[in-house]
């Protein structure tokens, strides 16, 4: 490895050498709240490197990208584990969550997420996912007096390992088919001129099969409920859009180069697309408990993302781009909601535990409406400008009976939001006496809701931004 090599990669050594130096900080200065707040000034020291510095080279030793696309990424993950890490902070003194290990597992994961979404081969796809999968089986099951934690942790492991052996299988076929594990050359096993092609499109189809364990598409979404009710608030949050984001940036890096062989894979996308929209929906419906509910209307929002990448085009990578920054403000507020109303002893999941406190405590109230809202795609947020261009795109791209379900599907997730809406302005005697919530956290659900708001009222720039940096 060279030096420009070296300064390439600084953002991401920020995060795993500030990741070591904080673990072994934390062995002999055990103070929770302190380095949780040292490990959020690290990852937002690599936030704001990975957004001013140009590195000297596009790509590192052919297995990682660093150009301005890798960038933009490893800037959203850094600052999704800054936020993390400031949620964590309460919560995690009132739970004796270790400082040290908890905060190094956080700015691990992070530079795992980055090392995924730049990924330039097979290699580094597959070191960059189970970095970060290996942290989240921990962190899940981080709360040791928790047992739902420790049966979600163990879930997330089980489908992990299967996931990770499908995905191992699958570059196992791409590399005999082509001879090597950079992307570009990889994608030539597709061309029909190609003697070993029925083995490539075996190969790439576990591949995406392993990433649709990864981000909850139906039917390998099975885990993701009881996960997301079993892990604690900010860890849920981190799982529900750092990893999910990042499997869905390689993704387009991986579909973008696809000069052949994308007709053949399209129609597996479309089935997994259509029965996560539809799947998803379904059960989020039936759902009291609001972890559950994100997690099914995850699994919803995942689908929305696989439309975009179906439409290709720059239209269609646009609109995925932004609804992935947009998915991280929003998603991230919901939960940080959850973490900021929790006590020492239990979080507020369950409808009933919300009734009433749009009056008792109105600002957060606010702050979970707009999350809600924007999910559900009600302007003006972040959430329907989102869905706004993904359905252009996908009406575009010719493919109108996708568009038209995915059109359906957010119309019915509107009931599905609302519901929590409703009962949080419900009868003002019946509001449970929650935690009354720290300045910090405070400040993160107040910089979500902006985001999700100001997204939604001025996204131009966002979008201009992503357009020149797509591949």
């Amino acid at each position: 490895m060279t030096w420009n090599d070296l300064v390439a990669l600084t953002p991401i050594l920020i995060l795993a050498l500030g990741s070591v130096a904080i673990l072994m900080l934390g062995a002999w200065w055990p103070k929770r709240r302190e380095l949780m707040a040292l490990g959020s000034v690290t990852a937002l020291a690599a936030a704001l490197t990975a957004a001013v510095m140009t590195p000297p080279v596009e790509e590192i030793r052919g297995m990682f990208g660093a150009g301005p696309y890798a960038r933009f990424f490893t800037t959203l993950w850094a600052l999704t584990a800054a936020l993390t890490l400031v949620l964590s902070g309460r919560y995690g003194a009132e739970r004796r969550f270790s400082g040290g290990e908890y905060t190094a597992l956080v700015l691990f994961a992070a530079a795992g997420m980055a090392l995924l979404s730049g990924a330039t081969s097979l290699v580094g796809l597959f070191l960059g996912l189970e970095a970060f999968t290996l942290v989240l089986y921990i962190l899940i099951a981080f709360h040791r007096e928790d047992d739902a934690g420790a049966e979600a942790g163990l879930k997330y492991l089980v489908m992990g390992a299967v996931a990770t052996g499908f995905l191992a299988f699958g570059i196992a076929l791409i590399f005999t088919s082509t001879g090597t594990f950079h992307l570009p050359e990889a994608l030539s096993g597709l061309d029909p001129a190609s003697g070993m092609r029925p083995v490539a499109l075996l190969g790439w189809a576990m591949l995406i099969l392993a990433l649709g364990f990864k981000v909850s598409l139906v039917p390998f979404h099975l885990w993701t409920p009881d996960v997301y009710q079993g892990a604690p608030a900010p860890v849920a949050g981190l799982l529900a859009t750092g990893s999910k984001g990042a499997v869905f940036a390689v993704l387009l890096s991986l579909t973008a180069g696809l000069a052949v062989g994308w007709d053949d894979l399209r129609p597996l996308l479309w089935v997994l697309c259509v029965l996560s929209l539809l799947v998803g929906t379904l059960c989020a419906l039936r759902q009291d408990n609001l972890k559950r509910m994100l997690a099914y209307s995850s699994v919803v929002h995942m689908g929305y993302v696989l439309m975009a990448l179906i439409a290709a085009g720059a239209a269609g990578h646009t609109a995925l781009v932004f609804y992935l920054t947009a998915y991280v403000a929003m998603n991230l507020g919901a939960f940080g909601v959850i973490a900021s109303f929790s006590t020492a002893t239990r979080e507020p999941q369950e409808l009933e535990d919300l009734r009433g406190l749009g009056y008792r405590h109105p600002l957060r109230s606010a702050a979970l409406a707009i999350f809600l809202f924007s999910l559900a795609g009600v302007p003006p947020s972040a959430g329907f400008i989102g869905k706004f261009a993904i359905f252009v795109a996908t009406l575009d791209a010719g493919f109108v009976a996708l568009a038209v379900l995915g059109v359906l599907a957010s119309l019915v997730s509107v009931y599905y939001y609302l519901r929590v809406v409703v009962v949080l302005y419900m009868s003002v005697e019946d509001a449970p006496s929650l935690h009354p919530g720290t300045r910090e956290e405070g400040a993160v659900l107040a910089l979500c809701a902006l985001a999700t708001l100001g997204l939604g009222i001025l996204p131009a720039p966002l979008l201009d931004l992503i357009g020149r940096l797509i591949p």
